[in-house]
């Protein structure tokens, strides 16, 4: 098999991967908000039909580069992650979980306050803020360009950070489950929680819908600390999410 074939089954099994990923975590979320939250998604049919054509199209996005750098990593060894669950200290492991979510959340919070600037907003940004309220299947609906600012993130953390796999598998169910929870409408976690110290720097839906609804605050992906440290910090909103104005201005 040539490498050109090669490469591009590794792309298209790969965006299969995070398509059906997407509509298996999305999509059981939306069935447990039907079941416990009746009627909260009701009119919004045709909303939820452009969210998942827009994330299927981010699927491919991030597929891609995945699928090449999966390609390279099976044939020549490309990127830092091994099977080799000893070839680091064991206390490396979770370090090395942290220390990619705190890389992805920064890089995800300096670009999402960019995308908030008007031109970003308008060419891209715009189609995420089109989901009013947002819902489970929103979590990877965005334009093309801005999924390319979030395609990056996972191929240079693979280059750079020496991981074991798991590690890996950890770090995507992270960002799978927390992106689509945090746009569903309603709060998975009890308010020891999201009221107490841990919710105090962690992001959760009751965070980030207060984004949803006023725009210029609650940046963050996973932690609140650059919120925080750069005065974005709005605390926490209400639900259920319903319509709010939008403003384009940062």
């Amino acid at each position: 098999m040539s490498v050109g074939i090669a490469l591009l089954l590794s792309a298209l099994a790969m965006t299969l991967i995070v398509g059906l990923r997407y509509l298996a975590v999305s999509g059981g979320f939306a069935w447990a908000t039907a079941r416990r939250h009746p009627g909260l998604y009701a009119g919004l049919d045709r909303q939820m039909s452009r969210e998942i054509g827009w994330s299927l199209a981010s699927a491919a996005i991030y597929g891609i580069p995945a699928g090449i750098l999966a390609w390279g990593w099976r044939t020549h060894g490309w990127t830092r992650v091994t099977t080799d669950l000893h070839a680091h200290p064991l206390w490396w492991w979770p370090v090395s979980v942290v220390l990619c979510l705190f890389a992805h959340d920064s890089w995800f919070y300096w670009t999402h306050r960019w995308m908030h600037r008007p031109r970003p907003f308008r060419i891209a940004h715009a189609v995420h803020h089109a989901s009013r309220p947002p819902t489970a299947w929103a979590a990877m609906s965005f334009h093309p360009w801005e999924a390319l600012t979030g395609a990056v993130v996972i191929p240079v953390l693979v280059l750079v950070v020496p991981m074991h796999w798991s590690a890996l598998a950890a770090v995507l169910t992270i960002m799978t489950i927390m992106g689509v929870t945090n746009h569903m409408g309603w709060e998975l976690f009890p308010p020891w929680i999201v009221d107490g110290r841990i919710g105090r720097w962690l992001i959760t839906a009751t965070h980030h819908q207060r984004h949803h609804s006023d725009y210029r605050c609650n940046y963050g992906l996973y932690f609140r600390f650059w919120d925080h440290m750069c005065g974005t910090d709005r605390g926490l909103g209400s639900f259920p999410v319903r319509t709010s104005s939008p403003d384009q201005r940062q």
